[in-house]
């Protein structure tokens, strides 16, 4: 009686197939962001907002994010000088939002990204930074 025998060559091609396949996905559908990454950029916003906060004005008595958050006139004024410290203070592969009621410092925030966030209440108003992986 004979019986039918797949090759054993046959067999080892299907799971070569199959790993290799596998291994393809993992790249193409990628894996989760971590919660480090997430943390990482909590202390980015936390810590720029902080060095901001605490910050000597320009032109003002009060702090550099205060008088951003003053008034159109000293936001459109301001807005060039804390794009140039915001880019001397985070890394270079960490982009920016600062968002006051008087308008937006740093670059658009794409959508599906994971931000940090960071509030200071001012005198004349909240002023929030988001910093993101570019």
């Amino acid at each position: 009686m004979d019986r039918g025998q797949a090759p054993l060559t046959a067999i080892e091609a299907v799971f070569g197939v199959l790993l290799l396949s596998s291994v393809a996905f993992v790249f193409v559908l990628g894996t989760p962001a971590s919660q480090a990454d997430e943390t990482q950029l909590e202390l980015y916003a936390s810590d720029a907002a902080t060095v901001l906060s605490s910050e000597g004005p320009r032109h003002a008595d009060q702090t550099r994010l205060a008088e951003l958050a003053t008034s159109q006139a000293t936001f459109e004024r301001e807005q060039g000088a804390l794009e140039r410290r915001l880019d001397r203070l985070l890394p270079a592969n960490v982009l920016y939002r600062i968002e006051t009621q008087y308008g937006t410092v740093g670059y658009r925030l794409p959508a599906d990204v994971q931000t940090g966030t960071a509030t200071v209440s001012t005198v004349n108003g909240d002023v929030t930074v988001r910093v993101w992986y570019a």
